[in-house]
């Protein structure tokens, strides 16, 4: 495998994905703004599309990937048997779970978005709304599982080209929404599980060269299966963390107006940067670093896992600083428009800015939770990632009442922090991951381009000020070519100084 042709590929499509992603949000922003309706969306929107992000955002893959794969090296029968069992159970216990969650929509929601409990009218939308996105969960989290045998198989364009569907039906339904009005949620409610089944058929037709469906309820459950089901619901919840500490946020801001609004806007910004240095490595590196530690070649496992790590902070720390210089500019060159007005701008920036601290950590506990998932061990990233959500909670409710919602990125900031420090001193100790003799030496090459590069970026903020001011409804122009002089120059001064390398270009691992 070629690590950054490999993820350069993913990202690719993941980077369309999310660039579709935020037109959509665009519009919504433009349309709905940062009001009640928009909360009642995007609270009905945020639990399957959190749920989404868990599976398929690499936690499916981090239980499955290494079971399948060494099924895989015993034959395709053994595979595909294994792999039957596994769709059986999952179609079997996704039905029955979202089935209980529809007749008991008004408990749950109340448990997710408590802060809708004192306006009856926002509650009964909310309730309505959810009710039609969540089968959304069912078709994606089986589309997941086709992702992770495309992924166990060396193929990641497909999987990384799915989520593009539900970006382009929610972008056609915003185009008429001056036409529909407050009914608009709806039609979008309806479009996210239209896209789910869209995205479920489009993998199936891909997965049939390397995977065929047997339904077959009468399976025997054997001590393979019953070893991977004790493997995803950890890894669920580790993987997953930080979509997990987002929702635990979202709960926790229903009890402020608009609140859920500005998380949302916030978190569709740095999520960008996030699906490339975090859950596109994590990704395209575990299938082939299960084979390394599976065939105890210890030389290319070490060499895989620095060069991770580092094309990680290669990604994610320039991403950083910019978000911390230039979140206000940012924001409103992105969703300043329409009904997001100048407070729900600010808003949203405050939330981006403490974000923007985390960033690194949140890819960072994708790369090391990856690192031992390829070794079959999900209870120890399960374990530090139950105690940074405790720690997240604890944080956001006792300030809460103080600062009101900007706690709650600040708290996310902290735990993940926290969770991405622990996972690095666990894998040191345990001899799992050792730095290259060059390491400390590309880190300081990275340092320097990221100096290099944030005082271009700084310089470029503040000369085109006038031009990213709120009134200007050309501020998003400048905005990206601020972003594409910054990052060509980040990419040519760290050529020039070997923070980044042509010839890894070709380096297979």
């Amino acid at each position: 495998m070629n690590l950054i042709k490999s993820t350069s590929t993913f990202s690719l499509f993941v980077l369309l994905s999310r660039v579709l992603g935020y037109i959509r949000d665009f519009f919504i922003a433009i349309y709905l703004g940062s009001g009640p309706l928009a909360d009642t969306f995007f609270v009905a929107f945020r639990i399957p599309n959190t749920f989404r992000r868990l599976f398929s955002e690499g936690t499916f893959n981090a239980a499955f990937v290494p079971s399948y794969s060494s099924e895989l090296l015993k034959g395709k029968k053994n595979a595909n048997s294994f792999a039957n069992t596994i769709f059986n159970l999952l179609l079997l216990g996704l039905f029955f779970t979202i089935l209980i969650i529809e007749i008991f929509m008004p408990t749950f929601i109340k448990v997710i978005a408590p802060g809708f409990s004192n306006d009856t009218e926002k509650l009964s939308i909310v309730i309505d709304l959810t009710r039609i996105t969540f089968p959304f969960l069912f078709f994606i989290s089986l589309a997941s599982f086709f992702s992770a045998i495309l992924n166990s198989h060396n193929k990641f364009a497909v999987a990384a080209a799915a989520p593009i569907i539900l970006n382009i039906l929610l972008i056609i339904c915003l185009l008429y929404a001056e036409n529909l009005s407050d009914n608009l949620v709806y039609y979008l409610s309806y479009s996210v599980t239209l896209a789910g089944l869209l995205q479920f058929i489009f993998l199936l037709i891909f997965v049939k060269k390397y995977f065929v469906i047997n339904l077959n309820f009468r399976f025997k459950i054997n001590d393979k299966v019953k070893k991977f089901f004790g493997k995803l619901l950890p890894s669920i919840f580790s993987s997953g963390v930080t979509q997990i500490n987002i929702l635990v946020g979202t709960i926790i801001a229903s009890f402020q107006a608009s609140a859920v609004s500005y998380l949302y806007y916030a978190d569709r910004i740095y999520q960008i940067n996030l699906a490339i240095a975090g859950i596109a490595i994590g990704t395209v590196i575990l299938p082939n670093l299960s084979r390394h530690i599976k065939s105890n070649n210890s030389l290319k496992t070490i060499e895989l896992q620095n060069k991770a790590l580092e094309l990680s902070l290669f990604l994610s720390l320039p991403a950083s600083l910019a978000l911390m210089i230039g979140s206000e500019q940012i924001t409103s060159a992105l969703f300043g428009y329409g009904s997001f007005d100048k407070v729900s701008v600010s808003n949203s920036a405050k939330a981006l800015f403490y974000f923007s601290f985390g960033l690194p950590a949140f890819s960072l506990i994708k790369i090391f939770s990856t690192f031992l998932f390829a070794r079959n061990d999900t209870k120890t990233p399960f374990k530090y990632s139950l105690i940074s959500v405790i720690l997240n909670i604890v944080i956001s409710l006792i300030f809460f009442s103080k600062v009101g919602f900007i706690i709650i990125p600040i708290a996310t900031t902290i735990s993940s922090w926290f969770n991405g420090i622990i996972l690095l001193v666990f894998v040191l100790n345990k001899n799992y991951f050792k730095f290259s003799n060059n390491f400390i030496i590309q880190i300081t090459r990275i340092i320097l381009s990221n100096i290099f590069t944030i005082l271009i970026f700084y310089f470029l903020i503040n000369f085109l000020e006038n031009s990213l001011d709120y009134v200007n409804n050309f501020k998003f122009i400048f905005i990206i070519l601020i972003v594409l002089l910054t990052f060509v120059s980040y990419i040519g001064f760290s050529i020039i100084i070997k923070a980044f390398k042509i010839s890894d270009i070709n380096l297979k691992y």
